[in-house]
């Protein structure tokens, strides 16, 4: 028994000693996790406190070294780009400075000849005031018909090509135009344009006479295939009856009275050729400054013309002294109509001297009839202002006349050949037309008083015109086709020709424009031949054949 309590002791002392064991374990176990808990606590607020910001400035030490590294270069770059520029920047002052200092010579250099241009001009127009010559007077002495008198004393071809950039196609009519290859005519007519010319035919040649005579005729025939018009000269004698001298008092420059006139008021007016004769017709020169329109003749030749005097007259017209002080050259007309061997018409304008239509004894303002074989004329019509276009309808005996008016009241006329009267078409009296500037302009109240131009004709005593053109066309050549009563009239200021039927013999409704074709240019003279008209133009001084398909 007591041998079994002090097992059961030794057993107690056995547990006592483990629980102890347990509890020093637990509780040694507790103390070590409140240790471990506030030294965990106590690591992670020194941490935060002492090892996070060193290993945070450990890490901003390497960025800022980075940092450095980085500015260091981006700095080297920066300053080496810098000083690259610099250096450019300096080498560019350089440059500047070396062109500035050439601008500068160069500067010095143009004050130089400027000044010494300077001086030279104005030592020039010294020399010129002191010699009174005008830049208008030297300009005068280059006159477009020295031009063309080179061309004539050289005797050069005149050659036109064919362009058929500016061909026209309209219903049963086409255009081809003939342009000046080289040496043209520069003469014109009428203010700036470069050169004028008459047309006619011989042997199937085309004949050329240029405003500043100058002959030429076609090298082969027209009836042929062709792809340009070559025209030789012909030599003649037209410079002994009107040359360089008239041509230059065309144009003035130091007159203020005549500052709008820049072309030619003296010049050529027409050709015919009849019967193997040619017939020219001009502003003469009769005495200093004292014009009218005058008719020549010549046997036809290919190698020299000798052309004498078929008809002048003493009368003429004074350019600077003249009972209603206006004078114009423009208003001359000239037109050439050959009737038979014996018998040529031609007309003549009023040079604006209004008051010699309407005077039977004048030749200005008519259309006269003159014997070839006894040198007598007669008036067979009068109060024209300046007739351009005759033809001649040998069928019915009558003459169109196409005549331009003043502002506005271009005419188609028609003349009778039966009668023994003179018709009397009424300028200055009546027209459709106005005085330039019109009624309300009061440089013109004594000019209505003396010329009232009435719109009526036959209420006046005169004769009507066929057709009249408001405003004007600046009516030119007129000319028969092949269809009876057809015919067309060509314009200046319109560009246009005008085709029409007229019936001699019909009383009333006897005229209707039946068609207007648009060439594009001025044109100056027409012929018909060979079922073709042959036109010159003379805004540029070129051809045109006009085919009827």
């Amino acid at each position: 028994m007591q041998k079994y309590i002090l097992i059961k002791l030794s057993n107690l002392k056995k547990i006592s000693i483990i629980i102890l064991i347990l509890v020093l374990s637990l509780n040694l176990l507790l103390d070590f996790s409140f240790i471990t808990n506030r030294l965990g606590k106590d690591l992670r607020e020194f941490a935060y406190q002492y090892l996070v910001p060193f290993k945070n400035i450990g890490n901003l030490e390497k960025k800022i070294e980075k940092l450095e590294n980085k500015n260091r270069q981006n700095l080297e770059a920066t300053i080496y780009v810098d000083q690259k520029n610099i250096n450019d920047l300096e080498e560019n002052i350089k440059n500047i400075n070396k062109e500035k200092i050439l601008i500068s010579g160069d500067r010095e250099i143009f004050i130089n000849a400027f000044n010494n241009l300077n001086d030279n001009l104005n030592n020039n127009l010294k020399k010129l005031e002191q010699n009174q010559i005008t830049f208008n007077q030297i300009f005068k002495t280059i006159d477009p018909s020295e031009f063309d008198m080179m061309l004539k004393a050289e005797r050069k071809d005149l050659n036109y090509g064919y362009d058929g950039r500016f061909n026209i196609y309209d219903d049963n009519l086409s255009v081809k135009f003939y342009t000046p290859i080289g040496d043209t005519l520069l003469y014109g007519i009428t203010n700036t344009t470069p050169g004028s010319a008459y047309l006619d035919i011989y042997d199937n040649n085309l004949i050329l006479v240029s405003s500043s005579g100058i002959i030429g005729y076609s090298k082969k025939p027209l009836n042929k295939p062709k792809f340009g018009i070559s025209l030789k000269q012909i030599q003649n004698n037209l410079n002994n009856f009107i040359d360089v001298e008239q041509f230059k008092k065309s144009r003035h420059f130091d007159d203020p009275k005549y500052s709008w006139l820049k072309g030619g008021w003296y010049s050529i007016k027409d050709v015919e050729i009849f019967d193997g004769d040619i017939y020219v017709s001009y502003t003469k020169e009769v005495k200093e400054n004292c014009w009218n329109t005058s008719l020549l003749s010549g046997k036809m030749n290919y190698v020299y013309i000798h052309f004498t005097t078929l008809f002048t007259s003493e009368e003429c017209v004074n350019e600077y002294n003249n009972i209603d002080d206006e004078y114009n050259a423009h208003q001359s007309g000239g037109r050439i109509i050959n009737l038979n061997n014996d018998t040529v018409l031609f007309s003549i304008g009023d040079f604006r001297s209004r008051y010699r239509s309407q005077m039977e004894n004048s030749v200005f303002g008519k259309v006269l009839k003159f014997n070839k074989k006894n040198k007598n004329y007669e008036v067979i019509s009068m109060g024209h202002r300046n007739p351009q276009g005759l033809f001649y309808n040998e069928e019915e005996n009558f003459l169109l006349e196409a005549e331009h008016g003043p502002q506005g009241g271009d005419e188609i006329n028609v003349i009778k050949l039966d009668q023994n009267n003179i018709q009397n078409f009424g300028w200055a009296i009546s027209s459709y037309g106005e005085h330039y500037g019109g009624k309300n302009a009061p440089e013109n109240k004594n000019k209505y008083e003396k010329y009232p131009l009435h719109k009526s004709h036959s209420e006046h005593g005169f004769i009507e015109p066929l057709k009249y053109f408001n405003p004007s066309i600046g009516i030119s050549q007129i000319i028969g086709l092949n269809n009876k009563n057809q015919y067309v009239v060509a314009s200046l200021k319109g560009h246009s020709l005008y085709f029409f039927e007229y019936s001699y013999n019909k009383k009333e409704n006897n005229f209707n424009i039946i068609k207007q074709l648009d060439i594009g240019e001025r044109i100056r003279d027409m012929i018909y031949y060979n079922s073709k008209l042959y036109l010159y133009l003379e805004d540029t001084a070129s051809l045109a054949e006009v085919s009827f398909n």
